[in-house]
């Protein structure tokens, strides 16, 4: 499957919303001109249009992703995996979320009052989200990495269980604050319905937000079902 330059703006977006960013790093507002077809936007633009096909396919590319197995990963790969997965994401693509749902809140909360109280839920949750990652990795993790690697070498310092324990607790409780908040969301939105006659921003946040739900449940499950406890059996195993 791949992106035509005859495909419009907003089609692009609807069926591919993460392409959204491929549009916005060359300034195709899919917005308000998502009729547009691609080829005409590019010329419109002075664009080379096959220099945007080429990062419209990468994100197909991208789409077809499939998560790796973690059932064999070991502590350090797993966190590898968490930060540059999912950390990454959660930056990325919060910012991504921010800045339509200031456009979407700004301009049509008269008409749909819901989004502002989105965007008053949304704000916090994400600010929390990032100093919890960042907790994670300037205290829990290294933590994790250390008890990892004195098993892996046999050494004979031993550690208490509440050396991870405790910090593990403190990210579970922050979990589910971090999964009250998009229940909030998700019920606020009606399942993240698009309105009718939305505009393409609108509809795009809606699938962005859904996403980031969709993204912070396989987080939340990698961490509090296959990393924290692979990491306290390495203490139990001393």
């Amino acid at each position: 499957m791949t992106i035509q330059a005859t495909n419009t703006l907003g089609n692009i977006v609807k069926q591919h919303h993460l392409a959204a960013h491929v549009l916005e790093k060359y300034r195709l507002d899919f917005c308000c001109k998502g009729k547009q077809t691609l080829a005409v936007a590019c010329a419109d633009n002075n664009l080379v249009l096959n220099d945007v096909l080429d990062d419209l396919q990468q994100v197909l590319i991208n789409e077809q992703y499939q998560a790796p197995q973690t059932e064999d990963m070991n502590v350090e790969e797993l966190i590898s995996l968490i930060v540059r997965k999912h950390h990454l994401y959660v930056l990325q693509q919060g910012a991504s979320i921010q800045h339509h749902l200031h456009k979407v809140a700004s301009k049509h909360g008269e008409k749909y009052p819901y989004m502002i109280k989105v965007w008053e839920v949304f704000m916090p949750a994400l600010a929390h989200l990032l100093d919890h990652m960042k907790k994670e990795e300037q205290v829990l993790f290294p933590r994790m990495r250390e008890v990892y690697a004195a098993s892996k070498q046999q050494q004979a310092k031993v550690f208490s269980v509440a050396y991870l324990q405790a910090p593990i607790a403190a990210m579970e409780a922050e979990h589910d604050d971090a999964g009250d908040a998009f229940s909030l969301i998700r019920e606020l939105t009606n399942d993240y319905t698009i309105p009718e006659g939305a505009c393409n921003t609108f509809s795009l946040l809606m699938m962005e937000l859904q996403d980031f739900e969709a993204d912070l449940h396989r987080h939340v499950h990698l961490e509090n079902h296959v990393l924290f406890p692979a990491a306290l059996q390495l203490i139990a195993a001393n």
